[in-house]
This record gives structure tokens, C-alpha cells and sequence, in this order.
């Protein structure tokens, strides 16, 4: 029999986090459409508020559905607590505005997505916050952009559009000698492809979107708490570490030892800026969980022989797919994602701009919208559309070509999707 306290990822992802319903016996979590809860009398109130208790309150803050949700994404990413959000930029938000302050400095991978890029770049710039882009790959530029201000080193798993491969356990040590956690957005690998913080990461956060809902049918957000970084020992975080005025003067690291950020994040991020994650979606995608290793097994080997094809594809320049021996990270995503490299895959035309939006409107399997991780299979061109707020200079920072097309290989029979790329590439300038 399995050890209970080590269960594999399949069995987290059915059973962590819902427990059968005391009262009905229910096996599934329960969907609770209530505001607010009712308090034991006015100490338990009072303590509640305080934080000295756990417990609801406000389903702004936290709502009994959601924490299942939570819990199990926790899990599953080997972290210690979660903290919904009501969509992946809002969880990125949480994580921003909980490590800044007026005056902060972020590091951060140049190849990014769109609006991650855009809330670091222009957003938080109005409120005092600094971001240095530095290409994800050269570990001397990202050691040599730290500053004393600096608060957090940001990366994604797997790079978006331009599918660079983070090397997570360098980057957690170039974070770790400056004294800041290491933030990594793991949407494009899952938790089933690649968990971060066991190679070193401190926080990461999802669109959950994406993979872990699978058909592109909600919008949400979560962020997973390794438990790991030594915030007192930083001296860069005194919200976390010295006595918080605004709940009674709690010391967050103290009362919550390894979930300190969690408890803050959803104190702050969740509370004040009201992102809250709605139970009904929260229901969605703990069932989207329950799916998740199987789908992105048939995601990973459906985007494999796409890329395979495309290779030698007419009217082809490159191909970007970490699951290519031709990709110039394909030994570290290999290492870092042995189950699969994941359902993303990039190609750059001979066209150019032109091609691109040819070939996007020939296509018929495809579907054209701005997802990714959904059961269909989905096609975009990034620079005019997702990064379309990135200037020239960004763009080749990220290195996003004007014909490059993005897709998210889905769960259809990969030799239909294989026979619709063939018909759109010949019609190209016919």
C-alpha cells in the first residue's frame, strides 16, 4: 500500500484537498453560495479578524469551496498553502504588490508574456516599482542586475511565446545569494510536467486558466507558497517579519511560520484588492485537477508530432518545441519536465507577417482566440495580438519574429490537426 503522507501526483490531484460532507456524506466538495459566515459569539469574531484563529469570514477573503481548490493545487505544486485569485494576472498582482513596496526593484525573465510584461513594465512603474528584463539564460546578467531594492527574480517554466527553459535551480540560487525568493509562472508546464519549488523555487503561480481547468471555460488564478524561503533571515520583507499594525500587531512569519506569504498575500492582495476567486469556478477546477496528468500526457505527445512535422514543413523557417533535440534547452527542460515538454509550440514562417495571418485563416481544426492549455487545439500570432504592447526592442528582447505562430496543441487525433497545418501552408501565396 502507498504511503499516505507520499501519494502520487494522480492520486493528489483526485483526492487532495475534499473530504466526504459530515453531514450528507457527499463525496464531491460542496459548492457553498454563501457570503459570509456566521461567528461563535464576538471573541471567536474578533479572533477570526485577527488572524489568531483560522476560519471564514468573508468569501472575499476565503469560502470553504475555494480552499479545497487551494489545497489541492498546494499539493500538487509540493507547496505548503495556495491562495486563489480570481484570474492568472490577478495572481501575479497578489505576488507583486505582496514582495514591493514604492521604490522596489524586480528582476525579470525578457521573454514573458504580454501582460506580465506590461504590469511590470508600465503598471507598477506608476507606484515606485522598478523591473530589469534580463534574457532568462545569461545567469551573469540576472546576478549582476541585483540591487540592494531589489525584492523578487521572476521566470516562467516554459518562456511564452518564445518557449525558453528556465533553469530554475540556478536562477534559485542567484535569488537566494541576494537574499529574494524566486517567483516562477508555471502555467505552461502544470504542476503533472514540472513542480518548481522542488528544484528550488519560492513561489509560483498559475493561470489556472489554462492546464488546470483544460477547456478554456473559466477565468482564474492561483498562487502556491513553497513553505521554503527564510524571510527573517532575507531582511528585505519587515511586513512579513516584524509586527503587522493592521491585524493587532501579528508577525506573519511567527503565527504562520512556513505559510507566512500565503497568509499576507491573501491578507493584503486577496482582502484589499478584492481578486477573489468565485466558488462555482473554484468547483470547476478541482474537477479540471482530477484530469490534469492524463490530458497533458495526450497534450505532450500531440505537440511532439506536430513539431515533429513542421520541421520539414514547406514555407517553414524554425521550429520551437522543447521537446526537439533542435531547441537549445531541450537537455534542461528533459531534466526539469521528464514526463513530457509540454502542449506549446512556436514556428517562425518564411512570410513573415503576412504568412502568418494566411496561414491563421486557413486553418480549420485550429481555432483562433487569445488561451492556451484548452482541449481544442489553438492558434495565434503573438506580435500582433498577445505581446502586441511590447515595442520593437521588447519584442526582439523576447524574441517573438513577426512570423511567428504560436500554438496550444490540444487533445484531438494529432494526424487531424497534422492534415489541417499541411493544407493552410500550401495555400500560403496562392
Amino acid at each position: 500500500m502507498a504511503d499516505p503522507d507520499r501519494l502520487g501526483f494522480e492520486t493528489l490531484a483526485v483526492h487532495a484537498g475534499v473530504r466526504p460532507d459530515p453531514r450528507t456524506g457527499a463525496s464531491n466538495v460542496p459548492v457553498y453560495l454563501s457570503s459570509s459566515y456566521v461567528f461563535d459569539d464576538a471573541d471567536h469574531a474578533a479572533s477570526l479578524f485577527n488572524l489568531e484563529i483560522p476560519g471564514h469570514i468573508y468569501s472575499r477573503i476565503s469560502n470553504p469551496t475555494v480552499a479545497a481548490f487551494e489545497e489541492r493545487v498546494a499539493a500538487l505544486e509540493a507547496g505548503v498553502a495556495g491562495v486563489a485569485t480570481a484570474s492568472g494576472q490577478a495572481a501575479l498582482a497578489v505576488v507583486a504588490t505582496t514582495l514591493t513596496e514604492a521604490g522596489a526593484h524586480v528582476i525579470a525573465s525578457s521573454s514573458l508574456y504580454g501582460g506580465t510584461h506590461n504590469l511590470l513594465a508600465h503598471t507598477l512603474a506608476r507606484f515606485g516599482v522598478t523591473t530589469t528584463f534580463v534574457d532568462i539564460r545569461d545567469h551573469e546578467a540576472i546576478a549582476d542586475a541585483v540591487r540592494p531594492e531589489t525584492r523578487f527574480v521572476l521566470a516562467e517554466t516554459i518562456g511564452n511565446p518564445g518557449l525558453t527553459i528556465a533553469d530554475i535551480p540556478v536562477l534559485a540560487d542567484i535569488a537566494h545569494t541576494a537574499g529574494v525568493p524566486l517567483v516562477i509562472d508555471n502555467t505552461f508546464a502544470s504542476p503533472y510536467l514540472c513542480r518548481p519549488a522542488e528544484w528550488g523555487a519560492d513561489i509560483v503561480f498559475h493561470s489556472a486558466t489554462k492546464y488546470i481547468s483544460g477547456h478554456g471555460s473559466v477565468i482564474a488564478g492561483v498562487v502556491v507558497d513553497a513553505g521554503t524561503f527564510d524571510w527573517a533571515g532575507s531582511g528585505r520583507f519587515p511586513r512579513i517579519c516584524e509586527p503587522y499594525a493592521p491585524y493587532g500587531g501579528i508577525v506573519f512569519a511567527d503565527h504562520f511560520g512556513p505559510a507566512a506569504f500565503a497568509a499576507l498575500a491573501r491578507a493584503e492582495g486577496v482582502r484589499d484588492f478584492g481578486a477573489a476567486l468565485a466558488a462555482e469556478v473554484a468547483y470547476r477546477l478541482v474537477e479540471g485537477l482530477e484530469s490534469l496528468a492524463v490530458r497533458m500526457q495526450r497534450h505532450s505527445a500531440n505537440a511532439r508530432l506536430v513539431a515533429e512535422y513542421l520541421a520539414s514543413a514547406p514555407g517553414v523557417a524554425s521550429v520551437s518545441y522543447p521537446g526537439l533535440a533542435s531547441h537549445p534547452d531541450h537537455a534542461r527542460a528533459a531534466k526539469l519536465m521528464p514526463r513530457g515538454q509540454g502542449g506549446i509550440l512556436a514556428f517562425v514562417l518564411e512570410g513573415g507577417r503576412d504568412s502568418g495571418r494566411q496561414l491563421i485563416d486557413s486553418l480549420r481544426v485550429f481555432t483562433h482566440l487569445a488561451n492556451v492549455g484548452d482541449s481544442r487545439s489553438l492558434v495565434i500570432h503573438p506580435a500582433s495580438t498577445t505581446h502586441a504592447q511590447l515595442d520593437s526592442e521588447a519584442l526582439r528582447r523576447a524574441g517573438i519574429d513577426e512570423g511567428l505562430v504560436r500554438l496550444s496543441v490540444g487533445l484531438e487525433d494529432p494526424d487531424d490537426l497534422i492534415a489541417d497545418l499541411d493544407r493552410a501552408l500550401r495555400r500560403i501565396g496562392k
